[in-house]
């Protein structure tokens, strides 16, 4: 069985490997995050001080927001957590970076006119805007050229209110690069030098869905979270993907399964339960792929209040994301080539980590990762633990 050096409440990460991640994080490990949102943004800042080999595949599948925008306009995947990420991981060391990572981090405003929203845009696609201004040439020439692209397609009606800069370019790179999110991801990737890689964990237009316990059954990411709808009532029993031609599974694309393959250590990191982690695992080919790479699988449970967990405790957390990878990889898989170890921070009640070890005979351990608030993971803390993973 695969071991972590973390075998006791309260050891200390392995101080050798850690000093060497950050020495050298050009060659540290490849820590495989399977993530959406903005929960892990904080750990993935800390995580370029360790590596700069980390993966994040990351659900495309938001239909909230402005990303509901952007989907129904042109019917394509949702880009604002891979966004998120890349401006997380973007190496903020390197002359005239922090101009470009304003830029793509800046949102339109909410309630203002839609003909002034247009010009702003214009301004930008014209290099006359302050934020494009400061960017320096050659960059400021190709990222005119991607919004530039993108407001050539988009309806002359385009609702830009709350509309994310860095959105439209890689809307716009999307689009003229035969809608394919890959060219744009990796471009974006390479105007602010990201310390990691991020990709879609597919490239498709989907929609994720829950079935309740109620037999109700609901489609969209913006219908299960608690953020702009009502929060659930009752649990979630099954999630699935659903597209254009009814629920549908999607192939994990081969690039990514050789990322998993390659991975270290595979982290299920914290954040809203089935649309950030579990979303993730639906495709076919996911739970094989983890399934074969016999490294530390390491489930990082979230603090705080989370909608999506209703009636959820920590033993169920975990069904809820060996259901999908078991589906897939087999059921006479071992858990343990699922999901290895949960790693708990201390303040997490011992009761919930042995039902965890009764119920599915992995190991549950706590340890202290938090730091000025209870509800929150301490990012070097985590990052330390994760570095040391054995």
């Amino acid at each position: 069985m695969t071991k972590i050096t973390l075998e006791r409440d309260g050891a200390l990460p392995d101080g050798l490997r850690v000093a060497r991640a950050l020495s050298a994080p050009h060659l540290g490990p490849r820590l495989l995050f399977f993530s959406g949102g903005s929960a892990l943004n904080g750990i993935s800042q800390a995580l370029k001080r360790y590596t700069y080999n980390s993966i994040h595949l990351i659900t495309p599948f938001d239909s909230g927001g402005s990303s509901q925008i952007l989907r129904r306009a042109f019917d394509m995947p949702a880009v604002g957590d891979l966004r998120s990420r890349l401006m997380a991981l973007a190496d903020d060391t390197v002359l005239g970076q922090p101009d470009i990572v304003a830029l793509f981090s800046h949102r339109l405003a909410a309630d203002a006119p839609a003909g002034a929203l247009r010009d702003e845009v214009a301004a930008m696609t014209l290099g006359t805007h302050p934020l494009v201004k400061a960017v320096a040439l050659p960059m400021r020439r190709l990222i005119r050229r991607l919004l530039q692209d993108f407001a050539d397609r988009a309806p002359a009606d385009f609702d830009y209110r709350k509309a994310s800069i860095g959105n439209l370019i890689i809307a716009g790179g999307y689009l003229s690069n035969d809608r394919a999110l890959e060219p744009a991801l990796f471009l974006m990737s390479k105007m602010v030098d990201v310390r990691g890689t991020v990709r879609a964990v597919v490239d498709a237009n989907l929609h994720l869905g829950v079935e309740l316990a109620d037999g109700r059954r609901l489609l969209g990411q913006r219908e299960i979270t608690g953020k702009e709808v009502a929060p659930l009532d009752v649990p979630i029993v099954r999630a699935f993907l659903d597209g254009p031609n009814g629920a549908r599974p999607e192939r994990l694309p081969k690039r990514n399964g050789k990322l998993i393959g390659q991975a270290d250590v595979i982290c299920y990191p914290p954040g809203s339960l089935y649309s950030s982690v579990v979303a993730n695992l639906l495709p076919q080919g996911v739970g094989r792929a983890v399934a074969a790479r016999r490294v530390p699988k390491i489930y990082l449970p979230s603090l705080g209040p989370d909608p999506e967990a209703l009636g959820h405790d920590l033993a169920a957390q975990v069904g809820a994301l060996l259901t999908p990878l078991r589906a897939d990889a087999g059921s006479d898989v071992a858990t343990r080539h699922l999901v290895s170890h949960v790693m708990c921070d201390r303040s997490v009640d011992p009761a919930a980590c042995a039902a965890v070890t009764a119920r599915h005979g992995i190991p549950c351990l706590r340890v202290p990762l938090t730091g000025a608030r209870a509800d929150r993971y301490d990012p070097q803390k985590v990052c330390e633990m994760l570095i040391s993973a054995d």
